[in-house]
């Protein structure tokens, strides 16, 4: 188990060294969720006390954070060290190694999604509506607002501060919409995204 002393910018050769067995994993997306927003990363390892996960931002400033997983498990954890673009932390309470590793759980897993609430554009033709983004995942999006579109319409989002987007509405309920992407967004393409459209985060030191 991590130790609760660790000063979480302390080097992560002496936390590892003490975190007992770990399970090596390959790719496994989550996203960290904090009050300065939601942001992507990469489970690489767990063990019953804590994990390590790649990121692709600098670490928000804040004690702890809620890992949520694809399947919208969420576990509280605290973070031991940050350095070269990793991050480890320590479960506030233990979790069951085998049952995170399968994702098994309450719903099915699905991409992961990030909250964000920012203002957008949907285009289609030559009408614009002005939209709320409410989240976005590799694969799409949704967005809320009084659009006038109709689902299988290809339309295109814009967002500031980020490439407009070309989709296709895949579904209507009340003022929500879900829009599928063409094009899907790499990991670090996503990241890279939501990070710009949230509160920024302090710099790693």
């Amino acid at each position: 188990m991590l130790e609760p002393s660790l000063d979480y910018r302390a080097s992560p050769d002496l936390a590892e060294q003490r975190s007992g067995a770990r399970v090596n994993l390959l790719i496994r997306p989550a996203k960290l969720v904090t009050p300065a927003g939601e942001f992507l990363c990469v489970l690489r390892d767990v063990s019953a006390g804590g994990c390590k996960v790649q990121l692709f931002h600098p670490l928000p400033d804040h004690p702890s954070m809620t890992l949520e997983l694809g399947n919208g498990d969420r576990y509280e954890v605290e973070p031991v060290w940050v350095r070269d673009g990793k991050a480890g932390f320590r479960f506030v309470e233990p979790v069951p190694v085998e049952y995170l590793l399968n994702e098994e759980g309450q719903f099915r897993k699905r991409p992961v999604r990030l909250k964000v609430s920012v203002p957008a554009l949907v285009v289609a033709g030559r009408s614009a509506f002005n939209v709320v983004l409410r989240d976005i995942s590799q694969q799409g999006a949704r967005v809320e607002g009084d659009a006038q579109v109709a689902v299988d319409q290809t339309v295109r989002l814009e967002i500031h501060g980020a490439a407009n987007i070309v989709a296709k509405v895949r579904w209507r309920r009340g003022g929500a919409i879900g829009l599928v992407f063409e094009q899907t967004f790499r990991l670090n393409e996503l990241a890279h995204v939501v990070t710009g459209l949230q509160v920024r985060p302090r710099a790693q030191t």
